[in-house]
């Protein structure tokens, strides 16, 4: 799928405007000049000229071209070294009138030749952190400050947890937007479940994947309020991205009110994501026992027969640090 299409849109949009507003502003420098100084306007005038005359110069006499095209050029320096002059006599920059691009590469169209630029892949980046649904945990937290040292009481432990950043890592750097597998993430509170969701969602989002992120007290809040809203009232287009991002991520899965509807709701949403080869990441402080006993046979075979299994475990991070203060 690639990017959310509603942001590619705006940023395609916002990039078509910074180049029609760096080109009418370069316009209306030129204006200002012209309009307070009118030999640079003559000296416009003439420099417009120059393509007509080297056009003109090689239809006319085609044995002394050359000569004629060395008068030209020496003409064009004259004009622009005057020009020159005439803007640092009047203390403005030489490059006054020149188009200023944000983006020097791309003269701010998002793209060199037929490849995005740079820019603009970050600046869809930015935008898809922005719209994943946890911008400033994203900010926050990353692989790099994911610290094992919490985990060092037990070699076990550590062990543990040292696989499932580095199985992460790999996942995010080959993540595919079809096929790549969906994770469960278990264990108690405080273990780095939601740290390791964040630094997952920003490497995906880098290359260029929608990926959105909920707690399953909003999932199951959204969905309800699809059930039951009035035809016409805007709602559908959140819960359609639950199904159709690259990468969902489902945090604190057990903290909703569990019933008929939230269990049938969490089936259809699994089960779709599972059948279209669409990944989705699940962290619960449950048991694989309580996940058993909360919902159904058929979500539980689903999440230990076709998940990844990711088993969290040591001592709750939180209390460690706040016990270090």
């Amino acid at each position: 799928m690639g990017y959310n299409i509603s942001i590619y849109k705006k940023i395609y949009e916002e990039y078509s405007q910074k180049y029609v507003i760096a080109r009418e502003r370069a316009q209306m420098r030129e204006a200002e000049l012209h309009y307070k100084i009118p030999q640079i306007a003559e000296i416009d005038r003439q420099l417009s000229k120059v393509g007509l005359e080297i056009f003109s110069a090689a239809l006319a006499d085609k044995a002394n071209y050359e000569e004629r095209l060395a008068e030209i050029r020496h003409k064009n320096e004259e004009l622009q070294a005057e020009r020159a002059r005439l803007l640092e006599a009047y203390r403005y920059p030489v490059d006054y009138t020149d188009v200023k691009y944000e983006c020097a590469k791309c003269c701010d169209t998002g793209f060199v030749d037929t490849k995005m630029c740079s820019c603009m892949r970050e600046a869809l980046v930015l935008a898809g952190i922005e719209n994943s649904g946890f911008a400033s945990l994203i900010r926050e937290q990353s692989f790099d400050n994911f610290s094992l040292d919490y985990y060092s009481k037990n070699p076990l432990n550590r062990e543990r947890m040292r696989k499932n950043v580095e199985y992460l890592k790999a996942y995010a750097e080959n993540f595919n937007d079809i096929g790549s597998p969906s994770i469960l993430m278990f264990g108690g509170t405080g273990l780095g479940k939601t740290h390791l969701s964040s630094a997952l969602a920003k490497k995906v989002i880098e290359k260029g994947n929608d990926v959105f992120y909920t707690g399953a007290i909003d999932l199951f809040s959204e969905f309800e309020f699809d059930r039951y809203k009035s035809k016409g009232r805007d709602g559908a287009a959140l819960i359609d991205r639950y199904f159709d991002c690259d990468l969902l991520i489902i945090d604190d899965l057990g903290t909703e009110i569990i019933n008929q509807f939230s269990v049938s709701t969490l089936y259809n949403l699994i089960n779709d994501r599972l059948s279209r080869k669409k990944a989705t990441v699940i962290s619960t402080n449950l048991s694989k026992d309580e996940i058993q006993k909360k919902y159904t046979d058929r979500i539980w075979s689903r999440l230990f027969g076709e998940y990844h299994i990711l088993f969290f475990v040591g001592t709750d991070v939180r209390e460690q640090k706040l016990l270090k203060k």
